[in-house]
Formats: C-alpha cells, sequence, structure tokens
C-alpha cells in the first residue's frame, strides 16, 4: 500500500499556509503604519508642548490673531498653527496650537494660557 500525500492534499495545504502568510503580511504592515503614526502624533505633540514652552519662558503676551510657523522636529516636517484670543480678564491670553504634517491632517493639538505680568 503506497503511502503519501495526494495532489489535491499537498494544494489544501499551500493554500491554507498562504491565507496564514497573507494575514501574516498584512497584521506587520499595519503594525509598522501604527507605530509611524504615533512617531508623527508624538513629534507633533512637542512640538506645540515646546512653543508653549516658549511663551511661558520668555514671558510673551502675544498679540490676538493667528499665524502659521514651520516647527518641523527632526527629519518630520511640521507646520503649526497658532490662534490667539482674547479673555474677559485682560492679562490671560488662550493660545490654541494645532499642528499638521506635510498631509495637512491635523496631527496634535493644544490649549494653553499666556499671562501678563506688569
Amino acid at each position: 500500500m503506497n503511502r503519501g500525500f495526494t495532489l489535491i492534499e499537498v494544494l489544501v495545504a499551500l493554500t491554507i499556509a498562504s491565507v496564514a502568510l497573507m494575514a501574516a503580511t498584512r497584521a506587520t504592515n499595519s503594525l509598522q503604519h501604527s507605530g509611524s503614526e504615533l512617531r508623527q502624533r508624538t513629534l507633533a505633540q512637542w512640538s506645540a508642548e515646546n512653543r508653549l514652552a516658549q511663551i511661558r519662558v520668555q514671558g510673551e503676551y502675544p498679540n490676538v490673531g493667528q499665524r502659521d510657523f514651520d516647527c518641523a522636529q527632526g527629519r518630520t516636517a511640521l507646520r503649526c498653527h497658532e490662534e490667539v484670543f482674547a479673555t474677559p480678564n485682560f492679562a490671560f491670553r488662550r493660545v490654541e496650537l494645532s499642528v499638521f504634517g506635510a498631509d495637512e491632517h491635523r496631527l496634535a493639538r493644544l490649549v494653553g494660557f499666556a499671562t501678563y505680568l506688569p
């Protein structure tokens, strides 16, 4: 009696193995994309925090309005959008920072306050 695998059994085993490998490849690509997105969001958050820290340390009292400026971190190109709003208390200004990536997708948003101390 011959013992061995038939062609059908080999094809079924190869099909199962190929489906499993495709699923593993897709999961790996998804993890890689998630890691890249997390890195960009972290750098964007740092850029926003840096700007608020700069306002506090230098004692800036920014003018009401909005402006855009480059806030790249390392090799990651980022654009910051700063909006400054008046508050009911003259000594405070609300500062809203949004950080955008190269594809104009907002990666981070941070709100803080600037104070005027005479």
